[in-house]
């Protein structure tokens, strides 16, 4: 009997074993990260369109649908085109402290605790500010209106942005679920290779020239893909489904 030969046979072998054992690893990985986010509740279209386009969801896909009203809202007052210097500046890793930058900066921006950091929007780009939106009820961002933070070297040196009156306006509606609205963008809207790297449900309106505006909820879906280097935004609308893409 050639050993030598039988020898490599079962080198071979367990290899071929291992490649087989990692591959069923990895693809219950891939299952069960994807039963996580949510792919469960999307459409078999939705999927196989996933999978044609290449997409890539790397979020969770939100299972609440929430009944919620339109909004209107106003500026108390008319913001200074120039940042606001604060007299005194705090540290800009509390961004991500949402609790103690409200207790850092309330005597010289007092809404700052009514605001929520936005990490994709264009203030956040390593530009030197971030954006934060006004929310609705504490929980729901309204994405019309914003206030950046300026920092330089690691301090929040100042602020521009007015504060925002909310109401809500009646009519309250379920939000259409988010499955539904990622499964009209994928099929229907989003490019090959696109990756979806946010959704967030919050309001969203057209603005008139008039004091009052008036916002409606949408799902918002920050998109990344090679046809853009910077991130795009697509604003689903939560009653109609209507897409828009600013």
């Amino acid at each position: 009997m050639d050993w030598g030969r039988a020898k490599n046979v079962l080198i071979y072998a367990f290899l071929l074993l291992n490649l087989v054992l990692g591959y069923q690893l990895w693809n219950d990985f891939r299952e069960q990260q994807g039963v996580s986010l949510g792919f469960g509740s999307l459409s078999e279209s939705t999927q196989r369109a996933m999978e044609e386009k290449n997409i890539q969801v790397l979020t969770s896909i939100p299972a609440d649908t929430p009944s919620l009203p339109k909004i209107s809202y106003r500026y108390v007052r008319q913001a200074s085109s120039e940042p606001v210097q604060l007299e005194v500046p705090a540290d800009s890793k509390l961004i991500f402290a949402p609790n103690d930058l409200a207790s850092a900066l309330k005597n010289e921006i007092p809404q700052i605790g009514t605001y929520s950091y936005d990490a994709f929007a264009a203030g956040g780009s390593g530009d030197g500010s971030f954006t934060l939106h006004p929310l609705f009820e504490r929980q729901w961002p309204l994405f019309n209106a914003s206030l950046e933070l300026f920092y330089t070297d690691q301090k929040i040196t100042a602020y521009r942005g007015a504060p925002v009156d909310i109401q809500g306006a009646g009519g309250e509606t379920e939000v259409l679920p988010a499955q539904k609205a990622l499964g009209t963008l994928i099929e229907n809207y989003l490019p090959e290779g696109a990756v979806v790297k946010e959704i967030v449900l919050g309001f969203y309106g057209q603005t008139f020239d008039s004091q009052t505006q008036v916002a409606a909820p949408v799902w918002r879906f920050t998109i990344e893909s090679d046809a853009n280097p910077s991130y795009s935004v697509y604003y689903v609308q939560g009653a109609s489904g209507d897409v828009i893409s600013p």
